[in-house]
This record gives C-alpha cells, structure tokens and sequence, in this order.
C-alpha cells in the first residue's frame, strides 16, 4: 500500500528489485492506493531479503507477499479485486462494465474443468448469456446448449458422441422448468454426474422448480449499477432470448 505517492517512488522500488535481480513479469495499479507485482526471483533468498529491505521504507507498506492466486492475477491484470460477498455458496459480484473480468474469471475457473456447479443471475438484459459464451470460448471450452432461446428455443433431450468430453454444459434454468419434459430432465441428471463443468442461469428458479437438488459451488450476479436489486419475480416468464436479455 502506498504510503506517501511521491516521484520516483515506482523507480526506486524497480531499483530495489534489479539489484537482487528479481524481474518484474506484470506490475499495476490495484484500486487508489494499491500497487500490485508479480515477481521472477532467482532463489528464495533474493526474497527473504526484499521483504527485509522492504519493511524499512516508509512510503509504502507491504500487505501481503505470497505466491500469487488467481484472484491476485486478475487484480494486477484489471486494475481491481474481485468483489465477493460473504455467503454460501460464495457470491461474486459484477457490473455490467466489469464483463471483461467476469469473463477472465470465469473463464479461468472453468480451464480448471472437473464437475463446478455454477449460478449466473442478474437483472434482464445485462448480458448474462454472453458472458458465460465468452468464458467458455476463453477458456478453449466447448459450450453446449441444453436449454435456451438465444437464437430459438432449445430444450435438448439427447447427447452426441463427442460432446460429453471437454464441454461446459450452459442450462437455462426457466426454459428448463417452465418447458422441459421427462426426456429433457433424464438428460440433465445425466449431464449433472459427467466431470465437466455447468453453468446455470436463473439458479434459483432451477433449484427451486426443477428436478435436481444440488449446491452451487458458487454464484455470478451481474447488474449494471452496483444498487440494482435482482428479484425472482421481477423476471418475466418470456422466452424471447436465452438469458431474457
């Protein structure tokens, strides 16, 4: 954190870094105050004696020194951390102009694969479908339609040969409740046991009128402003796109 923004202070602190010839690999402004480094060092020592040095300078304060997360990578990448809120399952919050982080988070999140849960919800047209499009395309992910009306209305009942492998299954939770029949159900619990990740828009309709019971591993909401309020029932039953936005 810095203490005191004065010239040269970014310099000096590079200096520093040369001297025991650690590299910056990405360096950048975290928020206001904040500076943010992702550092190469030669051996642990070089480290050791950074964060040495480091606590005698006053203009700045160290608040963490760790190996990086990847909430850590996409602060230095976008400027800016994830804002979560303290819930279960954990819920991230997003605004409409923050489309380009959700989508790195996303994306990144589903690189990892395995069976990820994972709620979409927002206010009507924010782009909710979009994004979960983007991360998949992102992340080299296949993206496989079970329900949906963003071109026309899809409610799928079977699986080709090739797409249970590598896929991130994307699954209308309104379409699939209001419309689905027995045949569209028995492929979603199918689809719920493959190791591959599903992303589900209007999670709260899906888990409370659907057929399948399961937590979430964790939820998007995204809205344009941050005091938009996102209500079940302000979300008119219409099949008009794929996210009714």
């Amino acid at each position: 954190m810095i203490q005191q923004n004065k010239p040269g202070l970014l310099g000096a602190v590079s200096t520093l870094l040369g001297m025991l010839e650690i590299n910056i690999l990405t360096v950048n402004g975290i928020g206001k105050d904040r500076r943010g480094f992702l550092l190469q060092y030669p051996s642990q020592d070089k480290v050791q004696a950074l964060n040495s040095a480091l606590a005698y300078v006053d203009s700045i304060q160290v608040t963490a020194f760790r190996s990086p997360t990847l909430f850590d990578r996409l602060a230095l990448r976008h400027g800016q951390r994830l804002d979560m809120a303290e819930s279960d399952p954990p819920t991230y919050h997003f605004i409409r102009e923050e489309l380009g982080l959700l989508v790195d988070f996303l994306g990144d999140t589903l690189k990892e694969g395995g069976n990820q849960f994972i709620g979409i919800r927002g206010v009507p047209r924010v782009g909710k479908t979009e994004a979960a499009i983007s991360a998949c395309v992102y992340a080299n992910k296949k993206w496989i339609l079970l329900s949906s009306t963003i071109i026309r209305q899809t409610l799928r009942t079977t699986l080709m040969l090739d797409e249970a492998e590598d896929s991130v299954f994307l699954i209308d939770g309104m379409t699939s409740t209001s419309r689905g029949d027995d045949a569209h159900w028995q492929l979603l619990n199918r689809v719920m046991e493959l190791p591959t990740p599903k992303i589900i828009e209007h999670p709260d309709v899906f888990l409370r009128d659907g057929h399948i019971k399961r937590e979430l591993d964790f939820i998007i909401e995204i809205r344009n402003q941050p005091q938009d309020e996102i209500r079940i029932d302000d979300v008119a039953i219409s099949f008009s796109s794929f996210d009714i936005s």
